[in-house]
């Protein structure tokens, strides 16, 4: 009942993950970030305690093939989709037996995708695809958005989806985008890639306005000065 997307941007040193699924509020349980440390996804039947632990064994220095296979080993270990890419080294991904329909995954050299209930095998692979070919250039978020859009072009998942989300955090230990259409009986990516355009020129005045009041750009509402 869902695909996403785990990635790290090697450029500014981002971590991120963008998520959608038939079911509400997806990136509320499924996406977990940590500054200069990793992006996890825990999905399927979704236990969101496993994206913490994964974080905490990346933080410890852990590669992420053997966080993902530790985590794994733990109880009920055969419902859980697992994603992570640490700061370094290649990512990881797990798939239980008993993950739903049709799953599939695809590991790239800074991000990993899968899913499951999938259309098709192919979506994480498409998801993968429209990553790494994007302008590198460009913001980690705008390409998880556009990578999360070739999916469900690629057939996405095997009914209609309902919530997405983006999560992204830079050097501070809040995300510097943290989106969310938590249901919709519309088009949940389209929908966040709009929230992303209103989001994108304001995200760094936001983290001004937290870092340094004094020096930050207006409000632009009534009343301000």
């Amino acid at each position: 009942m869902t695909f996403s997307i785990a990635a790290r941007c090697p450029r500014t040193g981002q971590f991120g993950v963008a998520v959608t699924s038939s079911s509400p509020a997806v990136a509320a349980r499924c996406a977990h970030v940590r500054p200069g440390v990793g992006a996890v996804c825990s999905q399927n039947v979704t236990d969101p305690r496993l994206g913490t632990r994964l974080l905490d064994l990346l933080e410890s220095g852990m590669p992420a093939k053997a966080a993902v296979r530790e985590v794994a080993a733990q109880p009920h270990a055969e419902w859980r989709q697992l994603t992570a890419v640490g700061a370094s080294g290649p990512g990881a991904v797990f798939s239980g037996v008993r993950t739903l329909g049709t799953y599939a995954e695809a590991v790239g050299p800074d991000a990993v995708a899968a899913g499951n209930l999938l259309s098709g095998p192919g979506v994480p692979e498409a998801v993968l695809d429209a990553f790494t070919g994007a302008d590198p250039q460009a913001p980690l978020a705008r390409r998880l958005v556009d990578a999360l859009t070739a999916g469900a072009a690629a057939g996405g998942e095997a009914g209609p989806v309902h919530s997405a989300g983006l999560l992204v955090v830079d050097v501070q230990r809040w995300p510097v985008t943290d989106l969310r259409v938590d249901w919709t009986e519309g088009d949940p990516i389209a929908e966040l890639a709009e929230l992303w355009k209103l989001w994108e020129p304001q995200q760094e005045a936001y983290v001004q306005r937290a870092l340094a009041p004094d020096a930050a750009p207006n409000y632009g509402v009534p009343g301000d000065e």
